[in-house]
């Protein structure tokens, strides 16, 4: 395994020696991860009765104030571990019951990851591999998970560049994710699901709605109808919670509204985006964030 010299992983391009420090995302040399376990929160086609064994990987390529794991994704909290540890990580999820392996930020860490599948597979891996990302992703960095990513669960956050400046800190962000997305759906094709409605290959597009910003969900929404039809699983969620430095931004000190969020749920509906998943406003819950005790890493 090569580590980056000129980090260009993520948009951001940093060119960070990662042999010697670390880049824009937080990380360096070592694999860190924060915890590995099974998970029931996300959508029922990659949860379902049996869980998710979900990595959380330290680091984030995106700052994004109400990030709701900001321990892990922005203060660095996380284990140090090989990637011939991570490979072991992988078998013992599986041994676990994992419906699939589901990598939440892996992106900066992505060398390392790969080459922890490729021992773990050697070694009996089975389990379809899900790339959980904030959906600021490179083609390059897409392309180069061909043949190892089965299913693709990223955010479209924003269209507005204001907005993704202001939370995110990258104003590029939707025409960034737009590409990446682009190259997401060449590469999986259209949904594919088990015997047990567990999704096996395919790309789910969330959209978390965030309070004060009903114009650019609306946005949002008409992006994925631009989408090739039954291309993608859809899922739009409701359950912001004020978290991180959230509240220093005028808007984001509340959870979002009944009225919003059925504003961003009816237009949805008039769109035909309805193939897939609709969160209950009762959803903005604190649960939904694990402990990050380290457990499994």
């Amino acid at each position: 395994m090569e580590l980056p010299a000129h980090c260009g992983l993520c948009p951001r391009r940093c060119g960070a020696d990662r042999r010697a420090g670390t880049g824009f995302c937080g990380a360096g040399a070592t694999l860190k991860a924060a915890r590995a376990a099974l998970h029931f929160w996300e959508e029922p086609c990659i949860s379902g009765r049996r869980g998710s064994g979900t990595v959380f990987f330290t680091g984030c390529a995106l700052r994004c104030c109400y990030c709701q794991n900001f321990a892990v994704s922005q203060q660095g909290l996380g284990k140090e571990l090989s990637f011939h540890r991570l490979a072991e990580i992988f078998l013992e999820l599986q041994q676990k019951g994992a419906a699939n392996l589901n990598l939440v930020t892996a992106t900066q860490w992505l060398p390392w990851v790969t080459a922890a599948l490729d021992e773990a597979r050697a070694a009996g891996l089975r389990l379809p591999v899900v790339w959980n990302t904030g959906g600021y992703e490179t083609v390059e960095t897409v392309r180069a998970l061909a043949g190892y990513v089965d299913v693709w669960l990223a955010d479209v956050k924003y269209v507005s560049p204001a907005l993704a400046q202001e939370y995110s800190a990258a104003p590029d962000y939707f025409e960034v994710c737009r590409a990446a997305v682009a190259q997401m759906l060449a590469q999986a094709g259209p949904p594919v699901y088990d015997d047990a409605g567990y999704l096996t290959r395919g790309v789910i597009l969330r959209h978390l709605a965030l309070p004060g910003a009903l114009a650019d969900s609306l946005a949002v929404l008409d992006y994925m109808a631009g989408l090739p039809r039954g291309g993608f699983v859809p899922s739009l969620m409701s359950q912001y919670t004020p978290f991180y430095r959230a509240a220093q931004h005028k808007s984001l000190g509340r959870r979002i509204s009944t009225w919003e969020y059925r504003q961003v749920v009816n237009r949805a509906v008039d769109l035909g985006l309805t193939a897939g998943y609709m969160q209950e406003k009762s959803s903005a819950r604190e649960e939904y964030t694990p402990p990050f005790d380290l457990e499994g890493v």
